[in-house]
């Protein structure tokens, strides 16, 4: 049994889809971000980095329980472990899923993620940035773009660098971006959508996603992005 220590995130979608994918048990222990659960003393023991999601397994593959963070690391090992489900083995195949998705996790989800903030919850409007990474948003989208032109898939077949970089771009309307605009990746986009086990993974504590579309506030705020996130804890 795995431990996913999860919240509704781009970055915790990722792990609960891939599991989904793999058809691996996993226990689901919400860290809820907004009240600052991230900073909890034995969560910090296992991300020390106090992000979501990280996961316990209790079987690891030398017998004994592993701990692990970073979204990025958790897949490879989760695709390792399951007989390199999703990232080949090959040396050429695998260095091909795995640059998209160091792409992803260099770029693709730091960047959108700035565009977030700056266009939904900054507590002002700053154009210079909303521009910046609006039109950083859009190259990456072209990026994107440009290679699902001659591939079905990032790295040719269905892989970890798709789940990853999948819902991030969900919240492609917060990030300034019409995915008419980018044909290739919207048929992409359709097809990952549709999958089954994306569909489960994405619905992981849906019930406790807040869809109000309110800005964050008091104590919420400061654990989310503001003080309570730089303090020494």
């Amino acid at each position: 049994m795995i431990d996913l220590y999860f919240w509704s995130t781009p970055n915790g979608y990722k792990v609960s889809i891939l599991l989904e994918e793999l058809g691996v048990p996993y226990n689901v222990i919400p860290v809820h971000i907004g009240k600052g659960q991230q900073f909890a003393p034995e969560f910090l023991a296992i991300s020390p980095n106090n992000k979501i999601p990280a996961i316990v397994d209790h079987e690891g593959q030398d017998g004994q329980p592993i701990a692990m963070f970073e979204s990025g690391a958790i897949m490879m090992y989760l695709a390792e472990k399951s007989g390199y489900q999703f990232m080949p083995q090959d040396t050429r195949r695998r260095y091909e899923v795995l640059q998209w998705l160091m792409f992803q996790m260099g770029g693709v989800g730091p960047m959108l993620g700035q565009a977030h903030h700056f266009r939904k919850y900054a507590p002002e409007k700053i154009d210079y940035a909303i521009d910046r990474y609006t039109g950083e948003a859009r190259r990456l989208y072209t990026v994107i773009d440009r290679r699902l032109a001659d591939s079905e898939y990032l790295a040719g077949d269905y892989s970890i660098a798709d789940m990853a970089t999948y819902p991030w771009l969900r919240a492609h309307k917060w990030q300034g971006q019409d995915l008419a605009d980018f044909p290739h990746l919207q048929r992409w986009y359709s097809a990952v959508r549709e999958r089954p086990a994306v569909q489960r993974g994405i619905a992981v504590l849906a019930e406790k996603v807040d869809k109000t579309g309110v800005r964050p506030s008091g104590d919420r705020w400061e654990n989310l992005f503001g003080k309570n996130q730089f303090a020494a804890r």
